[in-house]
């Protein structure tokens, strides 16, 4: 039966890794939590957010069913040099054909009065809330092996692929 469940788990590792999830012109790649413990009350998950709407948009909020309350947050450092963690007000605006990273150590979701415990290898289902594309469905695996910046994306040639993608190879 373990053999089973290991099997799941990197079958989702591979299909979440090497596909971004594209819905509504926004893409979301990377997306992973951390595992938590049967008496944490709160986990956080990282993503890279790439926006091909078309248009300049806003991460307002997000939702899951694991969750009381799902919001977005950041570290930021105070007046006296101490790092703090915190809700974003007025949500995370990401430009078109622009990306932001949700990464640890920085902005990230904040998943608030767990439900269960967030169990290596489970797939949590996340709705990110867009002010003009609206709700975006995700899957998010946890994976507590995961190290900063493993499954990233070359963005590189982002730019040059966005032109050609919308008939201007000018660049």
């Amino acid at each position: 039966m373990k053999l089973i469940s290991l099997t799941r788990a990197v079958c989702a590792i591979v299909l979440l890794s090497a596909a971004p999830l594209a819905a509504q012109g926004m893409m979301v790649h990377d997306a992973y939590a951390r595992s938590s413990t049967a008496a944490s009350t709160s986990g956080a998950a990282f993503l890279m957010l790439m926006n091909h709407t078309g248009a300049d948009d806003r991460l307002v909020g997000a939702s899951s069913d694991v969750a009381e309350k799902v919001e977005l947050h950041q570290h930021a450092e105070d007046a006296n040099g101490v790092m703090r963690m915190g809700e974003i007000e007025g949500g995370v605006p990401i430009a078109v054909d622009a990306a932001h990273e949700f990464k640890r150590g920085g902005d990230h979701l904040m998943f608030l009065g767990l439900k269960r415990p967030l169990e290596q290898g489970d797939i949590i289902k996340v709705t990110l809330e867009f002010e003009k594309a609206g709700p975006v469905e995700i899957d998010v695996i946890v994976d507590q092996d995961r190290q900063p910046g493993h499954g990233t994306m070359d963005h590189s040639g982002h730019d040059k692929m966005n032109h050609a993608k919308h008939g201007d190879m000018s660049n």
